[in-house]
């Protein structure tokens, strides 16, 4: 049984880093919701024991101290309708008034602060700030894995301040690193990572550390390019990477020194410009005409990923393979989602992170298709880098 699941809470009050780092429109009505439904779980089990919850997130990037776009406040309405219960609103996270708040909760009250970062040292990760927000609880939980890989005082600071029994991760967290884990360091083999997205530079580390571990690399989508252009293709007036053409030939290299299979796209979708109504056709990636632009990966390429991606066992998909927000060049990122579900059907394990992959599986409809979709983009690719995530290392090496 989980740590957390194995912990009793009654009569404890609980300091929960969560991410509601939610998407608001001009009316402060939340667009997308997920972040906070992915932590409901670890709220509602805190709220059965008998424990008092006091939830603690950063929103957005303001600048200079609270902003009215970027208060909590605005979530408090919806928080209460996904737990069914009023919800109690600190409009500051440290000071009097939060310690007035939680020290007169009672059992299955729910507590949330005012945004963190209206305080700049939570993202200095101050050990003043830290210590002002630990005196809130009696145990902390870490349920915000979307931020883990920040070494702020929410996140890593303030553990130092509970004892080992009384720090923890949430649910959330707990099932976000039980499977990375799996794929990096206890994947069954075949194990085939997808790699899309626009830039090499973004997926360099993530590739070089993958070298390591993967049996098969596919690469889509923008970067595919510059690895075209270093095999001396021509890619006409596709997104490239000049400064990175050397890096794209001495990943191939290390590639086939390491026995790992790196698959590019045969073909592409190829538009006259980078528009939703663009003239377009179908070309080999090594001879793209001047003027064109390879936008999606082509028929020949589907084929190509989808038999690889059915023969795997083990699955890791970050980046999306065109620009499948217009209708015209999603054909590519569609197909893969579908073989990633289909081989999870068939007994694989799948991993879908990074904004755009989660967004695709989410608009075609196969979220609940594959084994799991990661809440953290920039924290999964920090992950699957080899970094050590300093919200992890502060609950996991103390």
């Amino acid at each position: 049984m989980s740590r957390f699941n194995g912990y009793n809470f009654k009569d404890q009050k609980v300091l929960v880093r969560v991410d509601f780092n939610v998407p608001l429109n001009d009316k402060y009505e939340i667009t997308d919701d997920t972040r906070m439904t992915a932590t409901i779980a670890t709220i509602q089990k805190i709220i059965n024991d008998g424990g008092r919850v006091i939830l603690m997130s950063h929103f957005g990037r303001p600048k200079d101290g609270p902003a009215e776009k970027y208060s909590l406040k605005h979530l408090v309405k919806h928080l209460g309708s996904l737990l069914n219960k009023n919800i109690l609103f600190a409009d500051d996270s440290i000071g009097d008034k939060a310690k007035e708040l939680s020290d007169s909760m009672k059992a299955g009250d729910v507590l949330l602060l005012e945004n963190l970062r209206f305080h700049k040292e939570e993202e200095k990760g101050d050990e003043g700030f830290a210590k002002k927000l630990a005196i809130l609880g009696d145990v902390y939980v870490n349920d915000a894995f979307g931020t883990a890989h920040r070494a702020h005082a929410s996140t890593a600071v303030i553990a130092k301040f509970f004892p080992a029994d009384k720090k923890m991760f949430g649910l959330l967290m707990e099932g976000e690193v039980e499977s990375a884990e799996k794929v990096l360091h206890k994947s069954e083999k075949p194990f085939t990572a997808i790699l899309g997205g626009a830039k090499v530079s973004d997926k360099i580390l993530i590739i070089e550390n993958l070298l390591q571990r993967a049996d098969h690399i596919i690469i889509g989508g923008g970067m595919a390019y510059t690895f075209f252009k270093a095999m001396g293709g021509e890619i006409g007036n596709s997104l490239v990477e000049a400064e990175r053409i050397d890096t794209a030939k001495e990943l191939i290299t290390k590639a086939e020194a390491k026995g790992v299979k790196i698959h590019l796209p045969k073909d592409s979708i190829i538009a006259d410009k980078f528009d939703a109504n663009a003239n377009t056709k179908t070309a080999d990636n090594k001879s793209i005409p001047p003027g064109w632009m390879g936008l999606d990966i082509g028929p020949e390429a589907i084929s190509q990923f989808v038999d690889v991606i059915l023969q795997s066992k083990t699955l890791l998909w970050n980046g999306p393979m065109g620009v499948f927000e217009m209708e015209k060049f999603q054909a590519g990122t569609k197909a893969v989602a579908e073989a990633i579900a289909e081989a999870t059907q068939k007994g694989a394990f799948s991993l879908v992170g990074g904004g755009d992959s989660v967004a695709a599986v989410n608009q075609f409809g196969y979220n609940d298709k594959v084994s799991y979709v990661s809440t953290g983009g920039g924290a999964m690719l920090e992950y699957f880098e080899g970094k050590e995530l300093p919200g992890i290392a502060a609950i996991k090496n103390s």
